[in-house]
């Protein structure tokens, strides 16, 4: 019996790198032309986050992330991941409750930062990172085909560093102790999620060798 320190990560993979950008692809044809739709939510949020008023803005930022959450949880998880990862079960219910979390915050006294700081400015961001340039950066690094592209609401990755922009952009007001605790309880997920995509995509590449 092999020693476990003799393994390569890709001896823990359930799913080649080709079978994770097929899995993209045939996402993207399956729900086209969605996509529209999401680079159309993804702007509103951009100016909503930008121009709204403080407390309504921080509002409908929360329920259109809540949209995303509850979509990729269940048509990109659910519906396809979990064909390949057994795991995707999980990622879906984790997506799930974070969409309800946002959706309990929209109902709660958050509002946008008024102040134009360092804070602020990671944010928004992060915020434009994940809406316009992280779905095509991997793609032209790799030379892939656009039809793998993950977009912000329809991925996960995106989808997760987009929200980790905003939660940096709102505040609770100082009275609301529901509104502080929903604050905390959105960080998570996100942060979790984004270190179970560098590990996936880390574990891809080693599979190469």
């Amino acid at each position: 019996m092999s020693q476990w320190w003799s393994y390569r990560p890709s001896d823990f993979l359930l799913f080649s790198e080709r079978t994770w950008h097929r899995l993209f692809e045939l996402y993207n044809a399956e729900i086209w032309p969605a996509h529209f739709f999401a680079l159309a939510l993804g702007l509103a949020l951009v100016l909503v986050a930008l121009r709204g008023s403080a407390g309504p803005a921080a509002r409908a930022c929360c329920a259109m992330l809540a949209a995303c959450w509850l979509w990729v949880a269940w048509a990109f998880h659910l519906e396809r991941y979990a064909a390949i990862n057994w795991a995707a079960s999980w990622f879906a219910a984790a997506f799930a409750i974070e969409g309800l979390l946002l959706l309990a915050a929209a109902g709660t006294r958050l509002e946008l930062r008024d102040r134009r700081g360092g804070r602020e400015a990671l944010g928004l961001g992060l915020l434009l990172f994940a809406i316009f340039v992280q779905p095509w950066l991997g793609l032209a690094l790799l030379g892939r085909p656009w039809r793998e592209a993950g977009l912000f609401g329809l991925a996960p990755d995106p989808t997760a560093v987009g929200t980790l922009g905003l939660l940096l952009l709102l505040r609770p007001l100082p009275s609301a102790r529901l509104a502080r605790v929903l604050a905390m309880l959105l960080w998570p997920v996100p942060l979790l999620w984004c270190l179970i995509a560098a590990l996936t995509q880390w574990t891809l590449h080693a599979s190469r060798g």
